[in-house]
């Protein structure tokens, strides 16, 4: 018996990104995501405030290619210092 992957690539995958509200938050996310992942428009993204504007979420859907992508996308993302949590 095989291990079937648990993901088929090529696929839409959905990242979310927290992290401390500052100017220009998101738009280093975006840096970072398009690193990894090409073809990212605004449908892709959305910007979520927590209710006391402290935190921001980044969501943003890409088109996931491997395993190794995916991880190499969440190790730089948590190299940001504002990002808190990478889901």
């Amino acid at each position: 018996m095989t291990d079937t992957p648990k993901i088929e690539f090529p696929c839409s995958y959905p990242i979310s990104v927290i992290g401390v509200e500052s100017d220009g938050f998101a738009r280093r996310v975006l840096e970072v995501v398009q690193a990894h992942a090409t073809g990212i428009t605004s449908d892709d993204v959305n910007l979520r405030r927590s209710a006391k504007g402290r935190y921001v979420s980044v969501a943003v859907t890409l088109t996931a290619t491997g395993e190794d992508q995916l991880k190499a996308l969440h190790t730089d993302l948590l190299k940001l210092s504002d990002v808190k949590m990478v889901l």
